[in-house]
């Protein structure tokens, strides 16, 4: 008899877990392409909203590793005003390295001009990207690393 309400404890708890499990959102290589896809957008429209909207309201965002990351969603979004203001005729491209779990790796590559001076700039960089549990529509964290060119 103990033996049978143990077993039953133990088949409850696993089916307790399986259907938490189950419910789990993991992004999806779909899921991060149409992610990036809209950051391009994003940025291409130099709308610090649309950026912002992508990422949770406690989000990091981290534009380098010896900088401290941006907090939360508001200051994603000053950051996007600040960076873009002076942008032009961007251009923005990706790829999707992996995803596993709730992280997303990409590479991105970016070509812009600056309307104050008339320089082109290239960018070219990697994302590890950590997607919201919750919501796997939206980053919780990006870490960000990337290499310049300029020309005139």
């Amino acid at each position: 008899m103990r033996k049978s309400i143990a077993h039953s404890f133990l088949l409850a708890g696993f089916l307790s877990l399986a259907a938490v499990a189950a419910q789990a959102k993991y992004p999806t290589t779909e899921t991060v392409d149409s992610w990036l896809a809209r950051y391009g957008a994003a940025w291409e429209a130099r709308d610090p909203s649309a950026a912002g909207a992508l990422f949770t309201v406690t989000a990091k965002y981290a534009e380098t590793p010896f900088d401290p990351p941006k907090q939360g969603r508001a200051a994603i979004e000053e950051y996007w005003r600040t960076v873009t203001a002076d942008q032009r005729d961007i251009k923005f491209d990706w790829k999707v390295f992996a995803v596993n779990g709730y992280v997303g790796v990409a590479h991105w590559s970016a070509k812009f001009r600056l309307e104050s001076t008339g320089a082109v700039i290239e960018l070219d960089g990697m994302f590890v990207l950590e997607f919201s549990p919750e919501n796997p529509d939206q980053c919780s964290a990006l870490a960000e690393w990337w290499h310049v060119r300029s020309s005139k």
